[in-house]
């Protein structure tokens, strides 16, 4: 039995720093909100996928929400764990084995930089030694080889920033809520070239629950609702370049963003030119402009043109990353793949505020990317 499912409930708790509050407090708050807004208790919900890299297990909310006895399976898959846990929600649903059901990811990382061992990722040392764990290093190389082939320059990398923030702005869940303007992203810090402190996200806090739900239920339930039309998750194929990758191929081949995007059209029966609004990982400015082809939506080197023209801003032919992305609301990473649906979910049932893009609005794209080398892409409709 293949089951159409739903998103008819949203909750999130604002991303940033949150001083006193546990991650899995964060967790519990986003889960409750979501349940709140569908009219729903806990003990309505059948099972749960949830995520967290730093801030515990997410099947202990349990203590908190009510020991109900509900499947609930803990996911980890780097920076894509949020979409993880989503497409295992969805595939429950799919299945016709449950009909209503939950994704939640949270977390609270320290401040500074991501610290990852070279162990946990089956590298020797010598991988850490010489920098490569620092993502903020292999991130500048990755932009500076694609920027050198591709044409693209610093102006247009500074552009992709100071649509984030102007974006955070109008976000009442982001962390960074002030403008900032090319020259002072530009002029600031250089921290690997050629990327700037602006260009770069901060590991944070924060917390996104949804509520999925077979068509019958979200029929009888009646609530503002958009179709999950594909979730796709998928691994690097032979020749890809990713985070903590030890070598690069002489021949090249795609990336794991490229199969999950080409997937999830598949399963979806659309293409890049049917999506009205596209939430993409942004843990840099680089990343954005890297995703926007390998997703699909324009050539490689055609970002320059499309930044210029304002096509990615709120108003534009297609806007990305409409609440900042992870540039003005940092990444949680548990959290951080379900912030990009939840944004197309308000964006789609036009309840999202002053951030809302213009006119009718039929599919939502997100896409989020995880070490090493995991690509996780959601087609949502209204």
């Amino acid at each position: 039995m293949s089951e159409d499912v739903f998103i008819v409930g949203a909750g999130i708790h604002p991303f940033g720093r949150t001083p006193g509050m546990t991650g899995l407090q964060q967790g519990v708050f986003a889960v409750r909100q979501a349940l709140e807004r569908a009219g729903l208790a806990w003990s309505d919900i059948q099972f749960a996928f949830g995520g967290s890299d730093a801030a515990g297990n997410a099947d202990t909310m349990v203590s908190e929400l009510g020991l109900t006895g509900i499947p609930f399976i803990n996911v980890s898959n780097g920076c894509a764990t949020g979409g993880s846990a989503m497409f295992g929600a969805y595939s429950a649903v799919k299945s016709g084995a449950f009909d209503l059901g939950l994704a939640v990811g949270f977390d609270k990382h320290p401040r500074g930089s991501f610290s990852p061992l070279p162990a946990d990722w089956g590298l020797p040392d010598w991988y850490g030694e010489t920098g490569l764990m620092l993502t903020t290093q292999f991130f500048a190389m990755k932009i500076q080889r694609y920027m050198a082939l591709y044409g693209i320059t610093p102006r247009t990398l500074g552009a992709v920033a100071e649509k984030a923030f102007a974006n955070g702005v109008l976000a009442d869940h982001a962390w960074r809520r002030e403008a900032v303007d090319l020259d002072t992203i530009l002029d600031s810090q250089m921290v690997s070239d050629p990327l700037t402190k602006f260009m770069f996200c901060s590991p944070g806090e924060g917390a996104v629950a949804l509520v999925l739900a077979s068509g019958k239920k979200a029929r009888e339930l009646g609530l503002p609702a958009v179709r999950l039309r594909a979730a796709a998750v998928r691994t690097r194929p032979p020749g890809s370049f990713e985070v903590f990758s030890p070598a690069l191929d002489v021949e090249r081949g795609g990336s794991p963003t490229t199969v999950a995007a080409r997937a999830a059209y598949e399963m979806a029966g659309v293409g890049p030119e049917d999506i009205d609004i596209a939430q993409l990982q942004d843990t840099e400015a680089g990343a954005e402009i890297m995703h926007m082809a390998e997703n699909g939506f324009c050539a490689d080197g055609e970002q320059t043109g499309w930044i210029a023209e304002e096509r990615t801003r709120i108003g534009g032919a297609l806007p990305v990353n409409t609440d900042g992305g992870c540039l003005a609301c940092g990444e949680p990473i548990g959290a951080s793949g379900l912030r990009q649906v939840y944004e197309n979910y308000v964006q789609l049932i036009g309840r999202a505020g002053a951030r809302q893009a213009p006119g009718k609005l039929r599919l939502g794209y997100s896409h989020v990317y995880g070490a090493p080398g995991v690509s996780a892409v959601a087609i949502v409709e209204r």
